[in-house]
């Protein structure tokens, strides 16, 4: 049953023209998504606020605090 599935959509995907080329847009945009964007707009805070080893730590102490615990 999995096996025709995933020959269905192998099949399918083989004989697409204009599907390749729009998954392949797709695919580039997450990628500037993921791995552009996220290196500008998001930093690493575990490295900034923290020292190696105490990570754990940290985040437990931010999730209790914030939970009023």
């Amino acid at each position: 049953m999995i096996k025709r599935i995933i020959n269905f959509y192998k099949e399918g995907f083989a004989n697409m023209k204009l599907g390749k080329t729009l998954w392949i847009v797709v695919l580039v945009k997450l990628a500037v998504i993921f791995l552009v964007i996220r290196t500008f707009f998001m930093p690493d805070i575990l490295n900034e606020r923290t020292s190696k080893g105490n990570e754990a730590d940290y985040v437990s102490t931010q999730i209790t605090d914030r939970a009023g615990l």
